[in-house]
């Protein structure tokens, strides 16, 4: 067993029913988080079924039984849900990052960051999907909060990677283990989508083990 092994087994309008957008606003924040969530959830299920050029702002609308003006509400326009659904891939990296934060970045902590990104990436499989089938609407948004976001997430995880403390033979493992989680939701979801999440969760998880394995061991 290698010293990753154990961390990697451990594994608005609320539309209803007067359909005011205005409400949100009365019945708190919580109210506004959820409705706008609900909205992200009906787009995602529509832009991965039926593509997000084959979906209508009146479609999600129909799907909430709300209004267009109540979707307007949170959102300026398709593109924003698609950029917010989008937004979600973000939460991973940043949340696995903290993560590495003020310790010393070892297999076995490298093990354990991947472990809870590949939990969080499962939960939420269907974003993998919307991107697979939705590249060329996507590669057309760009802008600047996002780019940012993207780039600082790619900075952090290529300090980790370059970490002068780590022998080359653990960096370019940690390196491929990371694509060998991406690889298996991001760039093949749909070659996978019949499979559980708890099935598919075990074989990344295996393959993880195998990359980052200790060959003497």
């Amino acid at each position: 067993m290698t010293q990753a092994e154990p961390a990697l087994a451990a594994a608005g309008a609320t539309a209803a029913p007067d359909d005011q957008p205005g409400r949100d606003l009365g019945n708190g924040d919580q109210t506004a988080a959820s409705t706008r969530e609900r909205i992200l959830d009906v787009a995602l299920e529509l832009f991965t079924d039926q593509g997000f050029d084959g979906t209508s702002m009146r479609e999600i609308a129909e799907r909430l039984h709300i209004s267009k003006p109540a979707i307007y509400y949170h959102f300026a326009s398709k593109e924003d849900i698609l950029m917010a659904l989008h937004m979600r891939l973000h939460e991973f990296g940043s949340t696995a990052l903290a993560r590495l934060a003020g310790q010393t970045v070892t297999l076995q902590t490298w093990g354990a960051v991947l472990n809870e990104l590949l939990d969080q990436m499962l939960a939420q499989r269907k974003i993998f999907l919307l991107h697979e089938r939705n590249q060329a609407a996507l590669e057309k948004l760009h802008r600047k909060d996002h780019d940012d976001q993207h780039d600082d997430i790619q900075q952090r995880f290529r300090q980790a990677l370059t970490d002068p403390s780590l022998s080359p033979r653990d960096r370019v493992r940690m390196a491929c283990s990371l694509g060998t989680v991406f690889g298996a939701l991001f760039m093949a979801g749909d070659a996978f989508d019949n499979l559980p999440s708890a099935e598919l969760g075990s074989l990344i998880r295996d393959a993880v083990r195998d990359v980052i394995a200790d060959p003497s061991a």
